[in-house]
């Protein structure tokens, strides 16, 4: 008997850019595998009831929205930005290269003679999120014009604007054009997001759902790696004492012998710490693993 395929499908939309390397990462931690078909925008996905699609991130929140998409990842600052009426699922929590925000700030030229925002007043601020911008204006009570930039924002000003408004992840272009920062504007990282009426669907949500807890655990898996060492009997208590304290480890005694294999996961970062104390403590045999996913 041939097996009859699902017609069930969700459409979602992955952002294409800066995003793009990143997202596509994640989904390969969360076991997707994702093909490209050559010059498209269609996504072939190894799992049949996915419909993928690789769109501008500006452009997926309206295509939520509407209903183009059932989902889609797009930044908080274009959701922000278009004044889309989604659900919001989840933040994924992860920018263009790491796991943080990314952030939209206001900056003048070093030698600009402006030193503060309320020196802004009757200025000329040259951006990509226009609306997100005069609700920050809005705010500070500061009339300022707004000028939409079409990119290559950083090297309006003094020229072509007085100030910019611009995404920064390292603050590396902006001292490349000898630009300072006066405010950060808006804060942004990758949302997992809906259209209002697929959620309202209980085969789409579980789908939604059922994504969501993976690529939640791909992001966590970037930040922690599983470690494994020999630890004698005496040094147990002392060695459980410093281990991360959200952490249970998995603890075995090895046979014929006076010591346990304990297993446990940290913090990349804090793991640079933890391995050295460890091996002054007289464990051995240690070992690191990365992890594909962290479902905790």
């Amino acid at each position: 008997m041939i097996e009859e395929k699902s017609e069930k499908k969700i459409k979602i939309g992955l952002p294409k850019g800066s995003l793009q390397e990143h997202t596509f990462k994640i989904f390969r931690l969360a076991g997707f595998d994702i093909k490209i078909l050559p010059r498209s925008y269609i996504l072939n996905f190894d799992d049949s009831e996915i419909e993928g699609f690789l769109l501008r991130p500006q452009e997926i929140p309206k295509y939520v929205e509407e209903g183009k998409l059932d989902a889609g990842i797009s930044g908080e600052d274009w959701i922000t930005e278009t004044k889309a009426k989604i659900i919001k699922v989840c933040d994924l929590k992860y920018a263009k290269k790491d796991i943080k925000k990314v952030k939209w700030v206001l900056a003048v030229p070093e030698k600009s003679e402006i030193k503060s925002i309320k020196d802004l007043e009757g200025k000329t601020i040259s951006t990509e999120v226009v609306n997100i911008v005069k609700d920050y204006f809005k705010i500070k009570k500061i009339k300022v014009e707004i000028k939409f930039s079409f990119g290559a924002t950083e090297v309006k000003p003094p020229r072509f604007a007085d100030a910019i408004v611009d995404l920064t992840e390292t603050g590396t272009s902006l001292k490349a054009h000898n630009l300072k920062v006066l405010d950060t504007v808006f804060e942004s990282s990758s949302v997992l997001l809906a259209n209002k009426n697929s959620w309202q669907d209980n085969w789409k949500k579980e789908k939604i759902r059922n994504l969501v807890i993976l690529l939640k655990s791909a992001v966590e898996s970037e930040d922690i790696i599983g470690l494994a060492t020999h630890v004698p009997k005496e040094k147990l208590a002392k060695v459980l004492k410093i281990l991360p304290p959200w952490e249970n480890p998995t603890i075995v005694r090895i046979s014929g012998t006076n010591l346990y294999d304990v297993r446990f996961t940290s913090h990349r970062i804090a793991a640079r710490e933890l391995l050295p104390k460890l091996k002054r403590m007289g464990c051995g045999g240690l070992v690191e693993f990365p992890l594909d996913k962290a479902i905790r």
